[in-house]
């Protein structure tokens, strides 16, 4: 069997010559992104639109690059991502798009409408079967996403402190779950109200179909019940972040779970993938703060495989020496340090991005064996 390619070129131009975003363009047209039919179809474009105060997300000037290139080939596109399921500036749909604005992808930078897939309180979500899903059996996902023709992922390849590196699975698995899909990949748990943060207003009650909360007449507040089977509607019903879960599967599970997600997503439609490694923060983007990178910056890749894609992204990233001044340099530094000739276990010795990947290929989703092309 042919092994799927990656289409990979560096940061580097010359005076006067090709801009990065043009170079981006020929690379992704080089890859075969014309090879699919845009014509007059809706394309979702999932990306990251980074949390306030945050400045490593990718820049929208990459993001319409691509844009761009999918209205030439006669594509409707929208740039999407789904709510958080915790407080910030991207739990609900408002605040999302004022978040986005800020950060600079406006309809007008970017050449194409910002949809919030999973709508005003992150419930506006679509049951995905996953087949050959061995955790999930339906994917909660956010209804803009499914309801496109075709996926498209454009990720900032970076650290993650659970999952040890963001790229395309968790862009397209995590980023895609609506707060119920999010919740379903972190947490096994019942929901848990602080009662100081409750108003007893029952719009959670509302969302609720199992009898999992009861008012509380005297203490005007709300409280769980044994019938509550964690299912993450009360969480976006909540104005008040007064509802949380406890974050406690496994990392190895969360991999696994966020593999079986992004199945769901681009199973039975066309789909394609892009990641820049390009200022490379030890820790995800829904950050409020983002660290000193890690390592320099190394180039765009690009392929139809998500998982060829990730690794690809790895392999590269482990190729070259941290930066001294950085998260990964501090912790070589220190005194008994063990070595893991893995730049993302090195950053956080706790994570273990390995069983996503695996997973990712035993169901499926793509290939670790892979072809890299350098344009």
């Amino acid at each position: 069997m042919e092994k799927p390619k990656v289409f990979f070129t560096d940061f580097r131009t010359k005076m006067y010559g090709e801009p990065i975003p043009k170079k981006l363009q020929r690379l992704i047209r080089t890859a075969g992104i014309g090879n699919i039919d845009f014509d007059g179809k809706f394309v979702a474009v999932k990306m990251h639109f980074g949390e306030l105060g945050n400045i490593s997300f990718l820049r929208p000037n990459f993001a319409k690059a691509v844009v761009d290139v999918i209205k030439d080939l006669g594509g409707k596109p929208f740039l999407t991502d789904c709510n958080t399921m915790y407080p910030g500036f991207r739990k609900n749909a408002l605040e999302h798009l004022y978040c986005a604005w800020e950060n600079g992808f406006t309809p007008l930078s970017v050449g194409c409408p910002v949809i919030i897939a999973d709508g005003l309180k992150g419930t506006d979500d679509i049951d995905v079967p996953v087949r050959g899903g061995e955790y999930v059996k339906e994917a909660h996902i956010g209804r803009a996403v499914m309801d496109a023709d075709i996926f498209i992922s454009l990720s900032h390849f970076k650290g993650h402190e659970e999952t040890g590196f963001g790229g395309a699975i968790k862009n397209i698995g995590m980023g895609c779950g609506s707060r119920a899909g999010k919740k379903d990949q972190h947490s096994a748990g019942k929901a848990q109200i602080d009662p100081v943060l409750c108003r007893g207003c029952r719009k959670c009650q509302k969302e609720c179909a199992n009898g999992g909360l009861v008012f509380d007449e005297e203490r005007r507040k709300m409280t769980v019940t044994e019938q509550c089977v964690g299912c993450g509607r009360c969480l976006g019903a909540c104005n008040f972040d007064a509802i949380s879960f406890a974050n406690f599967v496994a990392n190895e599970l969360l991999g696994r779970r966020m593999a079986e997600y992004a199945k769901a997503v681009v199973d039975g439609r066309p789909h394609f993938h892009i990641s820049l490694i390009v200022d490379v923060s030890p820790n995800c983007d829904c950050h409020s703060e983002n660290d000193a990178p890690i390592i320099p910056d190394i180039g765009m890749l690009c392929s139809f495989d998500p998982l060829a894609l990730d690794q690809a992204c790895v392999d590269l990233c482990n190729s070259v020496e941290p930066f001294k001044n950085g998260q990964v340099g501090d912790n070589m530094a220190k005194p008994g340090f063990v070595n893991y000739f893995d730049l993302f276990k090195n950053s956080r010795p706790t994570i273990d991005w390995k069983s996503c990947m695996e997973h990712a290929e035993k169901i499926g989703l793509g290939s670790r064996d892979y072809e890299l092309v350098k344009l």
